[in-house]
C-alpha cells in the first residue's frame, strides 16, 4: 500500500532528493566513498557546499549584500543567535505560536523585547492585524508559518525597521522580498532536508553593531567568513538540501511552488468546509497552506480516534494534530505531491460517507 506522509517535520522529501541522496552514501560523486565518510574538505564537498548556498541565492532572489550560511543547531538555537548578533537595546516581536513564544524567551536574554501583538488568548488561531511596531526597534521578528497551529503570514510586513524571520517551514514556498530582512533562518526539515542544518540569509551590514562579546560559533560573521566550513557541517543534510534544491530549480522556482502548493491546500479546505464531519481551527484568512489543521465537529468528537485508525488503514500516515491543538494535521510541504491531498480527501468522503 502506497503511504502518504503528513508529518509535520522531520517531513516528505521528494523522491529526486531520496534516490540522489542514497546513491551518494553508497559512492559520493564517484570518489568510491560514502558521503557518510567523506571529508567536508574534500573539493568533492566543497562543490556541494558552493553550489547549495548559490542555488539559495538564485531561487530566493537574494539581492547582493547578503550571504547564505548552513548551520547547526536547528531553528532553536537561531532564537538566540539572532538577538545575539543584532538586538542593541529592543526588539519587536511578534507572538503567533509556540515558536514564536520561544523565540521571545531567548531574546529577553539580550535586551528588551516589545510583543507588539499576540493571538495567544485565542490558542493562536490567526495571526493580528493593526498592531504598531516602534520605529525605534533593532528589528521585528515574525514567525512566518506555524506548524502547530496551521496559521501562516503569505506576505512581507510593510514595517520601518528591518524583519527578521523564522521561515522553517513555509521557505521556498512564496518569492520573499528578502530585502526588507536582516535575517531569515529555517530549520531544514521540513521543505529543505533531513534535520540536522538549518539555513540562514543574513544581511552582512547588520552585523557588527552591538557592544557585547559573541561566542565565535555564535558570530554569524564566523560562519560568512568561512564559507559555512568554520566546523565540520552536517554533510548528508547539506547534500540533500542541495538535491532538493535542483528539483526545485527543475519544477520552474518558487512561484511554480508557490502554485501547486495553493491548489492542494485549496482542495483540502474546501473538503473540509464541506464535509459535515470536520472543521477547520485556524481563522479562514490566515490558514496556512503548508499545515492544515482540523478536527472533527463537535457532535462527532468521539469519532476522532475511529477516523486516525481508517485513514491510517488507507496509508495516511502522520495525521494526528498536536497536542495543542488535537484532531488532525496534514502537512503539505513542497514535495507533498497533489496524488496524497486528494487520496486524504478521498479517505475523507468515505468516512462522511460510513457515517
Amino acid at each position: 500500500m502506497k503511504k502518504h506522509n503528513f508529518y509535520a517535520g522531520p517531513s516528505i522529501l521528494s523522491e529526486y532528493t531520496i534516490k540522489n541522496t542514497a546513491d551518494a552514501v553508497l559512492d559520493f560523486a564517484g570518489t568510491g566513498l560514502s558521503l557518510l565518510e567523506i571529508s567536508h574538505r574534500s573539493k568533492e564537498f566543497v562543490a556541494v557546499m558552493d553550489e547549495a548556498q548559490a542555488l539559495v541565492k538564485e531561487l530566493l532572489d537574494v539581492p547582493s549584500g547578503y550571504e547564505v550560511v548552513f548551520l547547526g543547531g536547528g531553528a532553536s538555537l537561531q532564537f538566540c543567535m539572532v538577538p545575539f548578533n543584532l538586538l542593541k537595546k529592543k526588539a519587536a516581536y511578534l507572538e503567533t505560536g509556540t515558536w514564536a513564544v520561544n523565540a521571545i524567551k531567548e531574546a529577553k536574554l539580550f535586551g528588551e523585547v516589545d510583543v507588539v501583538a499576540s493571538s495567544k488568548e485565542a490558542n493562536f488561531t490567526y495571526i493580528p492585524k493593526g498592531y504598531t511596531v516602534p520605529e525605534d526597534a533593532d528589528y521585528f521578528h515574525i514567525t512566518t508559518n506555524n506548524t502547530i497551529f496551521g496559521t501562516e503570514m503569505r506576505y512581507d510586513p510593510d514595517v520601518k525597521v528591518p524583519l527578521v524571520a523564522d521561515m522553517s517551514s513555509d521557505i521556498f514556498s512564496r518569492p520573499i522580498d528578502i530585502a526588507k530582512y536582516n535575517i531569515i533562518y529555517a530549520g531544514a526539515q521540513k521543505n529543505l532536508a533531513p534535520a540536522g542544518v538549518t539555513i540562514a540569509i543574513v544581511r552582512e551590514d547588520a552585523l557588527g553593531h552591538v557592544d557585547r562579546a559573541i561566542p565565535t560559533m555564535l558570530d554569524y560573521r564566523t560562519h560568512i567568513k568561512k564559507g559555512s566550513m568554520f566546523n565540520t557541517p552536517p554533510c548528508l543534510p547539506v547534500f540533500s538540501a542541495l538535491q532538493t534544491l535542483k528539483y526545485y530549480k527543475q519544477l520552474g522556482g518558487v512561484k511554480v511552488l508557490e502554485k501547486m502548493n495553493i491548489e492542494k491546500a485549496a482542495i483540502l479546505y474546501d473538503e473540509i468546509d464541506r464535509n459535515k464531519l470536520f472543521k477547520g481551527t485556524a481563522n479562514v484568512e490566515d490558514r496556512s497552506i503548508m499545515n492544515v489543521c482540523f478536527v472533527m465537529n463537535d457532535e462527532y468528537k468521539d469519532l476522532e480516534d475511529e477516523f486516525i485508525k481508517f485513514a491510517t488503514s488507507k496509508g495516511m500516515v502522520g495525521i494526528k494534530g498536536h497536542r495543542s491543538v488535537g484532531g488532525f494535521r496534514a502537512s503539505i510541504y513542497n514535495a507533498m505531491p497533489k496524488s496524497s491531498v486528494e487520496a486524504l480527501i478521498d479517505t475523507m468522503k468515505e468516512f462522511e460517507k460510513a457515517h
